[in-house]
């Protein structure tokens, strides 16, 4: 108890202590007036700062509750929408604060010249935007809008984004949607003869990203063997209308097409042609890309839209070590359950992809594989593929594309020289035999009977580059459709059959655009020094393999 009682005096007499030393020491600050003044300074900022953010905090709700803001980035689709819509929008007429851009946002271009330049053929269209950083106000349907676009260097490898914020004043998201179908139809009506193109963005995560438009090519313009262009049509329609078919008896709903041949025979140019039909977007996929390995494969095809066409293109050479069945430069074939490296084609050099046989077959029928998709897949070497990456249910229809017959060389020259008008009544005349005779066995032109203008000319052995003299009398001689007909054959009776591609047939007439007689002329000169340059090129390949 004694000690209990001796303690509290010392304790109390401690606490008074501190206290007296605390109060002398506030004292001692509070004499210094600038010191005075700086802690006013800091309790008044305190309190400012905090109605600040109470201020802000409130006018933040009261926007929320009379607009509704909507953000778009550079890598989503509905930003060209959007951008589009802005650069046709008429408030840009006034505006006085505004970016002035080239770019087209994948579609051709429909804005302003600048003066004195309507007649230039080349000149670049310019188009209004909102400036960077800065909001813009206009009127849709009687609502206030704003406008306000940001750029940050938050892009993988420092690429830059830009991300755009429309706040519209209304509660009615039916005016929100009403703007971006708005936006939506004007895009998609001004890519109505055009499709999209899209390549994967490198980085941490693969994404799609859109690189450019093309127009349609009309299906009539690809000339390929009789029946191959109307099966590739009809099986992917077929495919697009079968959804519920393939639901209802538990089939995967998507379809691999699986195109081999040589080089230059129209494998590409198929797939083009038939996106447009077809009204489908088109994914190019490169195998060989740096950095691309298994993951990042089944992540691209997973983020495909439900309805497109996937291009894969020389399947058979995308890889490091053997993924097909041809034994690699120093070591024996391997079979298909031990191919899961990557492989590399003799004499090309080493890629950095990582991409691995068994990746890329979970990829294309893995459970997390996208579904509508149409894939295609090329190749040059059909038969060194391997037996798993080629059964139904990954490439469901395998299509030969052969080298040029005579046929195709006769169709390619009346695509060149026909009008357009007139090309499917004359083609319907000649399919007939009243108007072109058939030189295709004959061999050489000296057989067919030509008009007037070549007739009894001497057959030149120069290529078109070098052929000027004798000429003049093909230049100058007007050329009907019945003349026109009467080339064709008289050109595929020259080319031989399925020994040149047919981009190198196309490669040949460009160099007689506005010519037909001249091309017939020079055909079995130019057919003579190909298969020269064949044949020594052959030589070589087997002198370095020996």
């Amino acid at each position: 108890m004694n000690r209990n009682a001796t303690d509290s005096p010392v304790s109390a007499s401690f606490l008074k202590s501190e206290s007296r030393n605390l109060g002398s020491f506030l004292a001692l600050m509070f004499s210094f007036p600038a010191l005075r003044d700086w802690l006013q300074f800091i309790v008044v900022g305190g309190i400012l700062d905090a109605l600040r953010r109470t201020l802000s905090e409130l006018w933040a709700r009261c926007l929320a509750f009379f607009f509704i803001s909507v953000s778009f980035q550079e890598d989503d689709p509905c930003y060209d929408w959007m951008m589009v819509w802005l650069s046709k929008h008429p408030s840009w007429n006034g505006a006085r604060d505004l970016e002035i851009t080239t770019r087209s946002f994948g579609l051709a271009s429909k804005g302003l010249l600048l003066p004195n330049e309507e007649g230039e053929s080349g000149a670049r269209k310019l188009a209004f935007l909102p400036s960077l950083s800065k909001t813009h106000t206009m009127w849709y349907k009687h609502r206030w809008l704003t406008v306000c676009r940001f750029r940050n260097n938050t892009g993988y490898y420092g690429r830059a984004e830009e991300t755009l914020t429309f706040s519209i004043m209304t509660r009615d998201h039916k005016i929100l949607a009403s703007l971006l179908r708005e936006a939506k139809d004007a895009y998609k009506a001004a890519q109505e003869h055009s499709i999209s193109i899209y390549i994967s963005d490198t980085g941490y995560h693969e994404t799609w990203r859109h690189v450019a438009s093309r127009p349609k090519r009309p299906l009539q313009s690809i000339v390929l063997d009789p029946g191959v262009k109307e099966l590739l049509l009809n099986d992917a329609r077929e495919f697009l209308e079968s959804k519920e078919w393939y639901v209802d008896r538990g089939i995967p709903f998507r379809r691999g097409y699986l195109l081999y041949g040589a080089p230059g025979t129209g494998k590409t140019s198929i797939i083009h042609s038939l996106a447009g039909e077809l009204g489908l977007d088109v994914y190019i996929i490169s195998l060989s890309k740096a950095g691309m390995d298994d993951g990042k494969l089944s992540e691209l095809l997973s983020e495909l839209p439900e309805k497109c066409i996937a291009i894969m293109e020389d399947v058979d050479v995308a890889f490091h070590q053997s993924i097909t069945r041809e034994p690699g430069p120093s070591s024996p074939a391997k079979t298909s359950s031990e191919s899961t490296s990557t492989f590399v084609t003799k004499g090309s050099p080493p890629s950095s992809s990582r991409l691995t046989l068994s990746g890329l077959l979970n990829a294309l029928d893995g459970v997390g594989a996208q579904e509508g998709r149409i894939l295609y897949a090329t190749t040059n070497k059909y038969h060194a593929l391997d037996p798993a990456l080629c059964r139904p249910g990954r490439m469901d229809l395998h299509l030969e594309f052969k080298l040029a017959s005579r046929l195709q060389a006769k169709e390619l020259f009346k695509c060149f020289y026909l009008p357009v008008s007139s090309r499917n009544k004359f083609g319907a005349i000649a399919e007939e035999g009243s108007g072109s005779p058939d030189c295709s066995d004959s061999g050489t032109e000296d057989e067919c009977k030509f008009p007037a203008c070549v007739r009894d000319t001497r057959q030149s052995t120069l290529h078109p580059v070098d052929a000027q003299a004798g000429d003049q009398g093909c230049e100058e001689a007007p050329h009907g459709p019945k003349d026109i007909l009467v080339f064709a054959s008289c050109f595929a009776g020259t080319i031989p059959d399925r020994e040149f591609s047919m981009a190198s047939l196309q490669g040949y007439l460009m160099g007689y655009k506005q010519q037909p007689c001249n091309a017939v002329r020079h055909a079995p000169a130019w057919v003579k020094k190909e298969k020269a340059t064949s044949n020594r090129l052959h030589v070589l390949q087997i002198g370095s393999r020996g």
